[in-house]
């Protein structure tokens, strides 16, 4: 690339990572919007985020757009090339991070049916810790931190851990009460989702350490390297 279309290339990517910014702070919005509306009954909120939920598919598309025209002007190799390839798969995980607070705002929709069960210590923590990392991971993206992002990949135990704790106490609260029922299998669905939210941001989180390392730490694979070693 000449200067010129190598300092516009570099400004393209500045307003990508602007965009990709923008487009996390909707769905962290509509994940905060949506655990609010099952922990507090708050209807309103979860209409909102089903409402909205166009907006973040919106991201997703010009993202796209954005991500093909640059690889097709500008021909990128290396670095670059795994940044663009990174923000595409990053659009699509924040993507389904807002259909995962669309489905946990249709569970509390459905919650005003049933008598109340009190939120469970687990599932509040669970919606902070997917949120949390989900941030985090979009941060370590921004930065170009790889540190981060391990760190955030580390976290996903944690809500897995908490996920399978949840399940066991509303199998418990089924089998002592049957009218929970109805409540118990709405919370599991919103455990579930807040479950794979983690997942994503630890998808991200992945795609970072690959983006500055050019090294893939997906589905254990460091873990059995420094094994070998």
């Amino acid at each position: 690339m000449t200067g010129t279309a190598h300092r516009h290339f570099d400004d393209e990517l500045t307003r990508l990572k602007g965009r990709l910014l923008q487009m996390s702070g909707a769905a962290q919005a509509a994940l905060d919007r949506a655990v609010r509306a099952v922990l507090q009954r708050d209807i309103e909120s979860a209409e909102r985020v089903v409402a909205e939920d166009p907006e973040i598919d919106s991201f997703e598309t010009e993202i796209e757009e954005t991500v093909t025209n640059l690889l097709a002007l500008h021909q990128p190799m290396a670095r670059d090339l795994r940044l663009l390839l990174a923000a595409l798969k990053i659009s699509n995980d924040l993507e389904r991070v807002g259909d995962h607070a669309v489905n946990i705002s249709i569970s509390a929709r459905r919650l005003k049916e049933y008598r109340m069960i009190a939120p469970e210590p687990e599932l509040i923590e669970m919606g902070r810790l997917s949120r949390e990392m989900l941030a985090q991971s979009i941060d370590a993206f921004v930065r170009g931190d790889g540190d981060a992002g391990r760190a955030v990949c580390r976290r996903d135990d944690q809500v897995d851990a908490l996920h399978r704790s949840m399940f066991r106490i509303l199998i418990t609260h089924m089998a002592e009460d049957a009218h929970t029922i109805g409540a118990a299998m709405e919370l599991f669905l919103v455990s579930r989702n807040l479950e794979r939210v983690a997942d994503l941001a630890t998808n991200i989180a992945e795609d970072v350490v690959f983006l500055v390392e050019g090294k893939s730490i997906k589905h254990g694979a460091e873990m059995r390297t420094a094994k070998l070693d």
